[in-house]
Formats: C-alpha cells, structure tokens, sequence
C-alpha cells in the first residue's frame, strides 16, 4: 500500500469531495480539505464529520480541514479538485498561485464548459499552466452515500502519465473502493459529462410514468451517443465500455441518489426548471452541460438526438410530450 507522507488536497468538502476525502483517508493519505465555511472545517477537525453532508459518518483521523487554500496545498502530492464544472475557471484562478510544482491535479468533475466547450482537465490545463502529464481524472458509478457507507463502489483513473495514475491509484485504494488505471483522459471525461444528461432524460421518463424499457433504451441509445461524440474527439470506445462509460451511466440513470435523475424526475412530474433546481436542491451537471455537450457534437458533426432533445426541454423550446414523440418518431434506421 502506501506511505503515510502522501498528501492530498481536496477542494472542497462538499457531497462528493467529503466522500473521496473519507476514501482517501481511509487509504492511509493524509488529507487536508479546504472547506468555505468556517464552521465545517472546526467540526471536521474537532468531530471528524461534516455537518452539512453524511454528518452521520465518521472520517478518519488523517483528515483535516482548513479555509486557508495555501495551507490545504502546502506540501500536497495531489490537489484533488471537486467543485461545480462553470465555477472551476474562477476559482481555480485564485487557488492556482499555491500549487506546488509536482503536485498532480485530479479532476472528479463531470461537465463541460459552456461557452468554451473545454473538458475539466482542459481548464485546469489553461488556467493553471500546469502540463496535461500532470492532470488526472476519476471517473466511475460513485454515488457519493453509497462510498460514505463503506459499500463496494470502483473508479477509473485517467491520466496520461501513467505513473502518475498509478500514483494516486495507490492513494485513494481500500478494501471498499477499487481504482483502474487508464490513459484515456477524453474517453472518461466524456463518459462522465454525457452520462449526466441521459441521466436526465431516464428521469424524465420515470417521471412521466415510462417503464423499464423506457430506461434501459435510453441507457443503451444514450451510451451510443456517448461513444460517438468521445471517439470523433480521439478517445478509445473501449473506455465507454468500461467504468467511466457504461457503468457510470447505469448507475446515473437507475439509482435515486442520483442528482440527474432526481432533477430529471421533477421535470417529468411537470415541474419547472427553475421548479426542479430548487427541489433538487444541489448542482446539477447536465443541466448546465447538455448545451455544451450538445454544441460539441455539433462541431464534430456527431449526432446525439437524445442530448438535442433535452437540452431543448431544458430551454422551454419543446413541451415534454414533444420530447418524448421527437425521440420515438425518428426514422428507423440500422443498430450499429
């Protein structure tokens, strides 16, 4: 396993942040998360839990707290980046001044840029200077409870250093949580983002009444769109087969503690967007990447009729039941 000199940052300690804090604390890294609220760092510090998320679940005693970034990066192997995809310019501007000269960058970000179109690691590249051989990316069917809960969950770890892979590889790995390693940091990136907003049409489908099938044809269609867009962008199709593809659009798609489908459920019981952002009450990845995602394959001349269609519902250009007859209606065509 590893040493207990391996340091990790983490930014910063919300849902997904404090449970891949717990994962690598409990690997034996010494983790120090920043944390915006005052209060949240002295309970992890003092309490070793954080209140505002899985306040029920203990961390472990390598995991620490600050609201000073330089101080959560001082001597950090790794700075572990898990902050909202259109926040991650700004903010990592500010923090950019304190990152050491070796330490590795991972990205647990699953968006798109708007505007720019960038992925996560692009935009740490551009605003950081830091080379792309020292930018990781996890990716994987990690719902954040179910890791908080020690239950057995498993991630991909992307990067084109492979050393530096198997680095943190070593770092975030337990007896629950089971890291792979990869080179293809397009292919999970992706994975990730596109997973969000086919997440929203399978819970669009489950809000309106739509069955099993419903699900799995926007799994498996979704899946197809998801490859086509990644590999025109020179990722291995391969890795959409795997956890940063396939498995985690299943999980995305299927399960109730996902953040997509729960606001994509809200939009099919007939709530608002605005309506279903405030019952779902934390971000929401594909709402704000489906444009971008969408405004990709429109560049690369990929053809995603599902991400089209909710990136319209999202703009009030077509009515629920015109999403669902523009989806069904489509002229038959090969499975390839």
């Amino acid at each position: 396993m590893i040493q207990f000199c391996t340091r990790a940052a983490v930014f910063s300690a919300g849902s997904w942040g404090t449970a891949l804090g717990k994962v690598l604390g409990d690997a034996g890294t010494n983790v120090t998360m920043h944390a915006r609220r005052g209060e949240i760092a002295d309970a992890i510090n003092t309490r070793h839990r954080n209140p505002r998320y899985f306040s029920d679940v203990q961390l472990s005693p390598t995991v620490s707290a600050t609201t000073d970034p330089a101080a959560a990066l001082d001597g950090a192997d790794f700075l572990v980046l898990s902050i909202p995809a259109q926040s991650l310019r700004e903010s990592l501007a500010v923090w950019a001044p304190h990152i050491g000269p070796d330490t590795v960058i991972v990205s647990l970000m699953k968006g798109i840029e708007v505007g720019s179109g960038l992925r996560a690691s692009q935009v740490i590249s551009k605003v950081t200077g830091v080379h792309a051989e020292r930018v990781a990316v996890l990716s994987g069917p990690n719902l954040a409870a179910e890791v908080m809960a020690g239950q057995p969950a498993a991630a991909t770890v992307a990067c084109p250093d492979e050393t530096a892979a198997f680095r943190f590889q070593q770092a975030c790995r337990t007896s629950y949580f089971r890291p792979y390693t990869s080179t293809d940091v397009i292919g999970c990136e992706l994975g990730g983002a596109v997973k969000n907003v086919i997440a929203l049409a399978a819970g669009i489908a489950s809000g309106m009444g739509l069955g099993d099938n419903a699900t799995a044809m926007l799994i498996t269609r979704g899946l197809a769109e998801a490859t086509r867009l990644a590999t025109a962008m020179g990722a291995d199709p391969a890795t959409l087969a795997g956890l940063s593809g396939v498995g985690d659009l299943v999980a995305t798609c299927t399960s109730p503690l996902s953040r997509n489908r729960t606001f994509g459920t809200h939009l099919g019981h007939g709530l608002s967007v605005e309506e279903a952002a405030a019952a779902t009450r934390q971000t929401t990845e594909g709402v704000k990447s489906a444009e971008a995602v969408l405004s990709l394959a429109r560049v690369h001349d990929v053809e995603m009729p599902i991400t089209e269609v909710i990136s319209a519902l999202l703009h009030d250009k077509v009515t629920l039941g015109e999403a669902a007859a523009a989806l069904m209606q489509r002229p038959p065509k090969p499975e390839r």
